[in-house]
């Protein structure tokens, strides 16, 4: 293998400049993944240039394809480039899912409304995202500060009857009289855990981004035809964010750091400020807490002052910000180490730290954020409003609604569950926070809630099954008259293609949960802190229904988180023992992390800041060393991959690159949710700057669908519908019922190799196109005589 790379490679080279007229179709795999063997229908492939992360494979007989460009004057040598491992890999990848909250919020940022003007506007978008991702940080620190220090140390340690049954904390028990007896020292102690998740995290984040987003993109000067307001995703900087991400870092880790040392000064100022106490010691307390409010407004303002920088590769990085402002913030957490273990004689644990305050000032801030995140995307939203948008330019602020949900279930279920399992009777510990309480009371009613809109959504989808059962028959009684079989198989279609139909109804699932999210959760709120009991104490005494209802809501509640993270941990055991889980997680980040870490430094890597770099080397070689022949061809998620590599291109190369998506979610899922990047303006740019551009669909597709560009562009760009099956019943073609394809197997449609083959001949050097301000659009000969529209640039 590594003897026909280096000869495919210097082949490669030995042609640079020379124009050998060969044309290159470069195949990138969508969502899941695919092996070479696959992409190329070969079992003898070769990788000609990559690693075992990410590489393009040929056939073995195309190896050197570069060398032989007679055998190539009517075919396309086929590449395939694989990705898969980008997603999916070993047993450590299933600590992803500690960051499913990061991922959510990260998300948000890219969510914005395209607007025209509004610089400052758009920045405070971003701004606002970035808090919230920070508050989700010291969200999860503090749940395992709460685990570790409130439950463990100061409360069942300091309960000799919860200390008793857990043996391994007997030497912490007062009971004992040992060194580590004392509250202080026991929460200095407890500290360890929080801390080390931290360090977790930290690791985390630096070890992938080395691993995947270290790549830099190609290098290149401005041309002169490059406009200024080109879309984002095709500035030089836009796939290399090393600088805020590693900022990002060190503010947040800081920040975790800093939650763990307020957690241990707190209490221990609490008591030495108490008539009488220790005046070296209250002294000691004010000066930490100070300083701790001071380098928390640093991170802060680590946080707001600087966003992503996308003009230029901003390679610069903040070496003495990003080193010393951890290591500050591990210097204040080993002072207030210091100063809860000294010793206070008659300091005694009893009920519960100060956790109702944390958890519920971070309530007040996250849903704070969210209200003024939602005036500003409305703010933009206005100034170029888009009909397809989902939820009118809503979705980040929505999306920002539900990672601080998700954030609040798994703090809630951790303290939750331990709390039981550390308590077996059930009066011996105060418990978790009343807050997270009331948190995991309000899940009930919104299941209900959430299942009354899925079986609505059902209805619908079931009538418009029935719907589309007279088109299906209509559409095998016009265009397969000779067709025979039985109703059913018409009848799995229109199944197929209502329940494909439930992808675009998304925006109103997330609209209905987030906003009764926000309602539930403000609810919780204003009951934990007005009352400071649980839902069950409040109603006591009220009628018998409401105390009833309460109560069931409580233990339901309770049980449902206890649930939910238990799965959550099995789910993350068995996709560290058993890869095809692993690759089953895989394919669910495929979607979340194609986007940089730009709001939380600790999201799951970004697979794209490796991927577009390579594909755009890959293309921008190929189109210097052959003039310029290639079909970029991008299934699925692919096609994302695909179109975000072609922006990167320089003009002159981008204008002789041809694109062919199938079951691309590039309006559908990615113009929908983030307008500012792949909206109708950005896509039709894309349409008008690349040599031509064809797209194939189905109706069954729960994923892909059509581009709809304005205009007339929409024809010239989409294909109408493919035929899914190919027969709806048994004919001298297929004497066998034809599968279902959905999203799958778009190359087995003899439409793509026809889509193919025109994308090739218009690329001929030898036949060029005529360009569109000549002869109107470009076309080429239809498979029928008459012509195919493509308007794109014409070949240089």
């Amino acid at each position: 293998m590594e003897q026909a790379q280096q000869r495919a490679t210097h082949k490669a080279a030995g042609n640079d400049g020379q124009g050998t007229g060969t044309a290159l179709e470069l195949l990138v795999h969508g969502v899941g993944g695919s092996s070479p063997q696959e992409m190329l229908d070969d079992p003898r492939t070769v990788r000609v240039t990559g690693d075992d992360i990410a590489a393009v494979f040929r056939r073995t007989e195309d190896a050197d394809a570069e060398a032989r460009p007679e055998d190539y004057r009517d075919k396309p040598v086929p590449e395939a480039y694989v990705w898969c491992n980008l997603t999916s890999g070993d047993g450590t990848r299933a600590l992803w899912l500690l960051l499913l909250p990061f991922m959510v919020v990260n998300l948000a940022h890219w969510m914005r409304p395209a607007a025209s003007g509004r610089k400052r506007t758009r920045r405070l978008y971003g701004l606002l995202v970035r808090l919230a991702g920070l508050t989700l940080t010291v969200l999860l620190v503090a749940a395992a500060a709460e685990v570790a220090l409130d439950l463990a140390a100061w409360q069942c340690a300091g309960t000799e009857a919860c200390a008793a049954r857990h043996s391994w904390l007997g030497f912490l028990s007062p009971a004992e009289g040992g060194w580590w007896s004392g509250p202080g020292r026991r929460l200095a102690l407890a500290a360890l855990v929080p801390a080390a998740l931290t360090g977790l995290l930290w690791y985390l984040s630096l070890r992938t981004w080395r691993a995947y987003e270290s790549q830099r993109p190609m290098d290149r000067e401005p041309e002169p035809d490059e406009t200024a307001g080109r879309n984002a995703l095709g500035r030089p900087g836009f796939w290399y964010g090393r600088r805020l991400v590693a900022r990002l870092r060190a503010a947040h880790t800081a920040a975790g750091l800093l939650t763990v040392a307020g957690g241990l000064v707190v209490p221990a100022a609490r008591l030495d400020r108490r008539p009488g106490g220790p005046a070296p010691l209250d002294l000691a307390g004010w000066l930490l807490q100070a300083a701790l409010l001071a380098l928390a407004a640093v991170v802060v303002g680590v946080v707001c002052r600087r966003g992503r920088g996308e003009r230029l590769q901003d390679r610069a990085l903040d070496e003495h910000l990003v080193r010393r402002l951890p290591l500050a913030a591990l210097a204040l957490l080993l002072l207030a180490a210091g100063y809860a273990g000294w010793d206070r004689p008659g300091w005694a644990s009893a009920g519960r730290l100060p956790g109702d305050a944390v958890f519920g000032g971070l309530a007040a801030v996250q849903g704070l954020l969210v209200i003024a995140l939602a005036v500003v995307a409305h703010l933009l939203y206005r100034t170029a409003p888009d009909r397809r948008a989902a939820m009118r330019g809503l979705g980040g602020p929505a999306v920002v609604m539900l990672a601080g949900a998700l954030g609040g279930v798994m703090s809630g279920g951790v303290a939750q569950r331990v709390s039981d399992w550390l308590d077996g009777t059930g009066t011996a510990l105060a418990g978790p926070p009343v807050l997270l309480t009331w948190q995991a009371s309000v899940i009930p009613p919104l299941l209900l809630v959430v299942l009354a809109l899925l079986a609505l959504l059902a209805r619908r989808t079931w009538s418009r099954a029935r719907a589309e059962r007279a088109e299906v028959t209509d559409e095998a009684a016009g265009g397969h008259p000779d067709e025979t079989g039985d109703p059913a198989p018409r009848r799995k279609v229109a199944a197929a293609r209502a329940m494909a139909g439930l992808t675009d109804r998304v925006p109103l699932l997330v609209t209905v949960v987030s906003t009764t999210t926000f309602v539930l959760g403000l609810a919780a709120l204003v009951g934990a802190l007005t009352t400071g009991q649980t839902p069950a104490e409040t109603a006591d005494g009220s009628y018998a229904v409401v105390h009833g209802a309460a109560e069931t809501a409580q233990a339901v509640g309770s049980w449902l988180v206890g649930l939910g993270f238990i799965l959550f941990v099995t789910g993350g055991r068995r996709a560290y023992k058993d890869a095809s889980a692993r690759r089953s997680i895989g394919i669910l980040w495929d979607v979340g992390t194609f986007w940089p870490r730009a709001a939380h430094p600790f999201a799951p890597p970004c697979y794209a800041e490796r991927a577009v770099p390579d594909l755009t080397w890959r293309m921008a070689t190929w189109t210097r060393t052959t003039g310029g022949r290639l079909v970029l061809s991008g299934h699925s998620q692919g096609s994302v991959l695909a179109a975000a590599a072609a922006w990167q291109l320089e003009p002159s190369a981008r204008g002789r690159v041809a694109l062919l998506t199938y079951g691309s979610p590039l309006e559908r899922l990615y113009g929908r949710w983030f307008p500012a990047y792949f909206g109708p303006d950005s896509l039709a740019a894309l349409h008008r700057e690349i040599d031509c551009w064809r797209n194939l669909y189905r109706l069954t597709d729960p994923i892909g669908g059509p581009v709809r560009l304005p205009g007339d562009c929409g024809p010239e760009v989409d294909r109408p519908p493919l035929n899914d099956p190919l027969s709806y019943g048994r004919t001298a073609e297929h004497p066998l019922p034809a599968p279902i394809l959905k999203h799958g197997d778009y190359q087995a449609d003899p439409a793509f190799a026809e889509e193919r083959g025109r994308l090739l001949a218009r690329l001929r050097p030898e036949v060029p196109a005529p360009r569109p301000d000549e002869d109107g659009p470009g076309t080429v000969p239809g498979a029928d005589g008459g012509t195919q529209g493509c308007a794109g640039r014409s070949s240089a």
